[in-house]
């Protein structure tokens, strides 16, 4: 889901739990009787790591399903059925569909969630000619906070970078992005499978998200922070504020596959709301992303994610094939070992009051803005300003283009010891009693130079193209 959904409350933190690894397809001795259901509904389902693409796509037509794409990299498929036990009937695969467990949490509420709505309007193109012209950069006082006025100014970034900006898609006719977005690289991943609907369709989301990243620095609007790079659009997020686990994992592997230097996921993977219970589904959802993110990762793209805006204390994701801890709020994408996490932190450089939050979590942090004093950045047919660690990541994703610039050989790995290493410290508030009630709205953990509140430290732009610092390597 976009974080911008719910009032800016878009966080999900869920306790996953994948117990020991997939186990190896099985071949079927006899085809099972299927017994379709109504629509067929999308599974992601997780294989042993050995399995074939022949023997996966045999596993799910023996559980009634159909194969939409398998990933043999990380041996993942998406499938569809409308039987409403091919979930049982895949085993000893793990599946999971976030639309059967929607319906399900419908039916034992009695009600449809929020974003179960009718989808929104459609978006109009924009008209170039409309934009205001009107230079509104001394608003930005986002780009200040971390230097990107300054760097922009000796290194704007490299036409070689890519950043897939994974989100409810991006308009391509908005006049500051026009000739920033590869349409080539772009994709929309919403079954699973990339095909070429990935445009904004009924969300401003993913275009202000990319605005904050590569707006054209031309005298007009606003700036990105790296706008000499290229974006792409990956569309993740439905019409209807879902980033489903099979989207996200398309998105990532789409990612890799294109050579994207740098990915920006603004949004928590649903169908869960607000939740730190037990619930063995989200293994399955826990495992899958870890490998996609695990894959990426080697495959040299560095993923950048939101917090969340729960204000939630999270505890770190497992990795592929391991247990989580037995307690705790957890986030996906923004909890994964190989994720950068990013918190939102106000003018006054201060955590955001619904900021997720967590020691081992949070990487570093960036302005997102608080209610009153957002962040402004383009939307279609013109600008607007919104607040949430949707719009702080996406600074961070920004600063780690400028890095891919200046460091054209370095690894995913390399680029964010050195964005880690770069940030300014910013040790935990004395208090932080931010409604005035004389209690704590939150407790940091952990020192000046690393805590649960901002990580490392605040990313710096200018530090990344003008390095401050002298001494030992910390890329290496």
């Amino acid at each position: 889901m976009s974080l911008l959904g719910r009032s800016l409350r878009a966080a999900v933190c869920a306790l996953v739990v994948f117990c020991g690894s997939v186990a190896a397809v099985a071949t079927a001795e006899a085809e099972p009787s299927c017994h379709p259901q109504g629509r067929a509904l999308r599974y992601v389902v997780a294989f042993d790591r050995d399995t074939s693409e022949a023997e996966a796509r045999a596993a799910v037509a023996g559980g009634c399903g159909s194969t939409t794409i398998y990933y043999p990299q990380i041996a993942v498929a998406v499938a569809t059925s409308a039987d409403r036990d091919f979930a049982e009937l895949v085993r000893p695969a793990a599946a999971f569909s976030a639309q059967a467990e929607r319906l399900a949490m419908q039916r034992a509420n009695d009600t449809s969630p929020a974003r179960s709505a009718p989808a929104r309007a459609e978006l109009e193109p924009t008209d170039p000619a409309k934009v205001p012209s009107a230079d509104r950069t001394g608003e930005q006082w986002d780009m200040r906070a971390i230097g990107a006025d300054k760097a922009r100014v000796i290194e704007p970034g490299s036409r070689d970078v890519v950043v897939g900006v994974l989100d409810s898609g991006v308009d391509s006719t908005h006049p500051e992005l026009a000739s920033a977005l590869d349409p080539g690289k772009s994709a929309g991943c919403l079954t699973g499978a990339p095909d070429r609907n990935w445009t904004a369709t009924t969300s401003v989301h993913g275009t202000h998200v990319a605005g904050i990243i590569a707006a054209a620095d031309d005298g007009k609007g606003v700036s990105g922070v790296a706008p000499g790079v290229r974006i792409a659009s990956v569309k993740v997020i439905d019409d209807r504020g879902y980033a489903d686990p099979e989207a996200a994992v398309c998105g990532l592997m789409w990612a890799a596959s294109q050579g994207m230097a740098v990915t920006n996921s603004s949004y928590f993977v649903d169908p869960w709301s607000l939740s730190c219970a037990h619930n063995d589904k989200r293994g399955v959802v826990n495992e899958v992303m870890a490998r996609a993110v695990e894959y990426a990762t080697s495959a040299g793209t560095l993923n950048i994610a939101a917090a969340t805006n729960e204000a939630a204390g999270l505890v770190p994701s497992p990795r592929s094939g391991t247990r989580p801890q037995s307690d705790g709020c957890q986030a996906l994408p923004a909890g994964l070992r190989d994720v950068v996490a990013v918190s939102s932190v106000s003018e006054e450089r201060v955590k955001a009051g619904y900021s997720s939050y967590g020691l081992g979590v949070i990487d570093v942090t960036a302005p997102g803005g608080e209610a009153g004093r957002c962040v402004l950045s383009t939307v279609p047919g013109g600008y607007a300003p919104l607040c949430g660690t949707s719009m702080a990541a996406p600074h961070v994703a920004g600063v780690a283009a400028l890095l891919a610039s200046k460091h054209p050989g370095y690894s995913a790995r390399q680029l964010r010891r050195t964005l880690d290493a770069q940030a300014t410290p910013i040790a935990c508030p004395a208090d932080y009693d931010l409604t005035g009630d004389g209690s704590q709205d939150a407790y940091c953990t952990g020192y000046a130079g690393f805590n649960g509140f901002y990580g490392h430290g605040m990313v710096d732009a200018l530090a990344a193209v003008a390095p401050r610092r002298t001494g030992s390597n910390p890329a290496r």
